[in-house]
């Protein structure tokens, strides 16, 4: 949820510039998967992987780029059979990544300390990967539409992208079940702390989709992640055994209107050959 400011205090401005973790990352690497709540994550991404794109990822060995990776928690496990390059704006997420290919004993990993934006520039990675991850960065960056167009450049003819990002609709409703108003249907008025998790610029599911239906991408699979979980807010609501409510989680998650009050939206895309 989005504190509000004390009496007198001001936010300092969102601005053009994209958010850097390196003042957060133990806290960013313990708050969104560690837990329940990075259970549901993986669990909602593994199933799409498994149901949309398997048949696709059979070849080997692929090129896989993680595209604002952090700590690789999802895509170390392709380092395995495949090429991974890992990419982050954060010395310390890509270190926190290295030691846990180290800890897993994955080896051949690339990793890259520079944005996502800088690596579309570079010849050598411009359409070469089978399939990219782009994993809740796209919220906060201050060019979204930009960030999108550079993916696409890195994604070969035929290849994947999986997109998730932070929804608009699931902060609203999270702020609505706690009695408060929330500021971001005011914009001009949100303006998340420094030092929070909350995204700076939380997107519109349907807006998203337009943007990239218009830039020719086909959709595999759409699913919502953590459709009710992060609104059991009580203490009698949260009586729900973690498997049972996992798999209710993943019985929901495609379904509307489940699916547009997830805080996550996962997105399957194809770029066309």
């Amino acid at each position: 949820m989005t504190k509000q400011n004390p009496a007198g205090s001001k936010r300092p401005p969102i601005g053009n510039s994209d958010r850097n973790f390196d003042d957060l990352a133990p806290r960013f690497a313990r708050n969104v998967y560690g837990g329940l709540k990075g259970q549901l994550r993986l669990a909602v991404l593994e199933r799409d992987f498994e149901e949309c794109i398997a048949p696709k990822l059979t070849a080997e060995p692929l090129e896989v780029l993680d595209a604002g990776g952090g700590q690789g928690q999802f895509s170390l496990q392709f380092a395995r059979r495949h090429k991974l390059v890992l990419c982050d704006i954060s010395e310390q997420m890509l270190a926190l990544a290295k030691a846990g290919a180290e800890q897993q004993g994955v080896k051949g990993v690339e990793f890259l300390h520079k944005p996502v934006q800088a690596l579309a520039e570079d010849a050598a990675h411009r359409g070469r990967y089978h399939l990219v991850l782009c994993h809740a960065v796209l919220e906060w960056v201050a060019d979204q539409q930009g960030l999108l167009a550079h993916l696409k450049t890195l994604v070969r003819p035929g290849g994947v992208l999986s997109l998730t990002f932070y929804n608009r609709h699931g902060l609203i409703m999270k702020n609505l079940l706690r009695g408060v108003e929330p500021t971001l249907l005011k914009p001009q008025e949100f303006r998340p702390h420094r030092g929070s998790l909350t995204p700076t610029r939380p997107l519109e599911p349907a807006e998203v989709m337009a943007w990239l239906l218009d830039a020719g991408w086909q959709c595999l699979c759409h699913s919502g992640i953590r459709v009710f979980h992060d609104y059991q807010l009580t203490p009698e609501s949260q009586h729900m055994a973690p498997e049972a409510l996992k798999a209710l989680e993943l019985k929901l998650s495609r379904e509307e209107p489940y699916r547009s009050l997830g805080r996550y939206q996962h997105l399957l895309l194809q770029r066309p050959e």
